[in-house]
């Protein structure tokens, strides 16, 4: 085969995909359109009812606007060909509810066309920096030169000091221009809106697993553990041998750093929070870039989900599966295979038996019976009356006193702290100011709440908190140090120059 032939057939084969078979046709910019209106950006699951009105109401609507190109059919028809077409799936949600979802290639049609539709990005600074970038880190973790490796890390460690030092000193920060922020932003959409047809590719997978599982086992063609090992070898080589797969564990590995997800949830929030964004961005454009942790997290979830229902299968039949029984059933088919061979022995080849399709009745003339018993009708033992308690009931304020954390008094006494113009050093300081009511061991832990709420970094050194209880007796707790400032920062600005 020559080369010209070849590539003619793997570009075949490309057309014959899901995803340019719905470009492809005629009546796709409508299709396109309605899968954008009704699902959105996140691909959140529609109950099947809803999803065919939907599909009615925006095809009345584009009816109205003149369009003549439009499916036929009513919306359950129409969603039923785009089933068929690998475009649409159903299945169902936690709450057993049936849903559709688009599929991977309607997706991955959905995120082209966006891109299409968006201004192309041109040659520019900011695209040579980040190839530059992503080569050089890429560079330092592949390179098996020991040497070239530590150099690398030494020259970025000595840059990056640099620019600290130059930043701490009060120099002047250069500010980027508006095309190379536009350039960032284009970027980072392009690699934010692939992300849901990846996780739709796993979450797939699964689907085709479960449903092989459930063949097997319906087909009993084979025993249930060697499905069971099939299962596990698939699950496997999915999460290690296919892309989707190594992509999804990478990417739960990185979620379930939780500094890592609060410094991707900061840094776009300092980038939407930039001077310059709010002419470079749309509303809607802001929005994603908003929702991207909550994007991947729902990804993750409904592969995690997909996944739960295959091994979730995998646990109702083996409970449900009674080995027992299938043993006894195995060998009363050995026996009557027993008793036809020997009836076949001895009987011509035309011989017949009358059976009967279904057994006798079995006719009972007694059953056993269970009289009434008078002695289990005996009444309890009469509970003895003891005297009512002559002590108070306690007051409000001792109820309070053994209560919880006072949140909101301590969350305006820290804000007091901070704001004043000599704040505290730490979080024990704070602690320390508090009045004797607001210093119960309990108010500890509603201090270290507000700062984790507000992500204030502990180290690894102890202090002291005294605290004192409602009657009035004394506890010393050790606990990390929480600062409130950046000593390093303070440090420098306070340099003589």
């Amino acid at each position: 085969m020559s080369e010209v032939a070849g590539e003619l057939a793997r570009v075949r084969r490309a057309f014959e995909q899901p995803t340019l078979t719905l470009l492809h046709q005629r009546q796709a910019p409508v299709v396109i359109a309605v899968f954008r209106s009704a699902f959105g950006r996140d691909n959140k699951p529609i109950p099947t009812a809803r999803l065919h009105a939907q599909v009615e109401d925006h095809l009345a609507q584009l009816r109205l606007a003149g369009e003549t190109e439009l499916p036929a059919g009513s919306g359950r028809d129409i969603c039923q060909r785009w089933m068929r077409g690998q475009w649409l799936v159903r299945a169902l949600d936690d709450a057993g509810q049936e849903v559709y979802t688009l599929t991977s290639h309607a997706q991955q049609a959905l995120e082209l066309v966006k891109t299409l539709s968006r201004d192309r990005a041109t040659l520019s600074e900011h695209r040579i920096a980040t190839i530059l970038n992503t080569v050089r880190r890429f560079n330092s973790e592949a390179n098996p030169d020991r040497s070239a490796r530590v150099a690398i890390l030494n020259a970025e460690i000595a840059r990056l000091g640099a620019e600290r030092d130059r930043l701490v000193d009060g120099a002047e920060m250069d500010a980027p221009s508006e095309d190379y922020m536009l350039e960032g932003f284009t970027e980072l959409q392009l690699l934010i809106s692939a992300l849901p047809s990846d996780f739709a590719r796993v979450e797939e997978r699964f689907a085709e697993i479960r449903a092989g599982i459930l063949a097997s086992f319906r087909s009993e063609d084979r025993p249930a553990g060697e499905v069971i090992d099939a299962y596990l070898a698939r699950a496997d080589s999915l999460m290690t041998a296919t892309p989707e797969g190594r992509a999804f564990e990478g990417a739960f590995a990185l979620l379930r750093d939780d500094a890592m997800v609060a410094q991707l949830r900061d840094d776009l929030g300092a980038l939407l929070d930039h001077p310059v964004s709010d002419g470079l961005l749309a509303d809607g454009d802001r929005a994603e870039l908003r929702g991207t942790v909550r994007l991947i997290r729902d990804g993750l979830d409904r592969v995690l989900s997909q996944r739960s229902r295959v091994t979730s299968t995998l646990k109702d039949y083996i409970v449900a599966h009674d080995a027992v029984r299938d043993r006894e059933l195995e060998q009363t088919l050995r026996q009557i295979e027993s008793e036809v061979m020997g009836w076949m022995a001895t009987t011509g080849p035309r011989a017949s038996v009358d059976l009967p399709l279904l057994p006798a009745r079995v006719d009972v003339e007694h059953f056993r019976e269970r009289f009434h018993d008078p002695a289990d009708d005996v009444a309890p033992t009469r509970l003895v009356d003891t005297p009512a308690s002559v002590d108070a009931p306690p007051s409000l304020a001792t109820v309070l006193a053994q209560g919880g954390p006072s949140i909101s008094v301590l969350r305006q006494r820290l804000d007091e702290a901070l704001a004043s113009l000599d704040p505290a050093a730490s979080l024990g300081e704070v602690f320390e100011s508090l009045e004797p009511a607001l210093r119960r061991p309990v108010e500890i832990f509603g201090l270290l709440h507000l700062a984790a709420d507000r992500e204030l970094p502990a180290e690894t050194v102890l202090e002291r908190y005294r605290a004192l209880r409602p009657d009035g007796s004394q506890r010393t707790f050790a606990v990390p140090r929480v600062p409130l400032d950046d000593p390093d920062l303070t440090a420098r600005t306070e340099e003589p120059r």
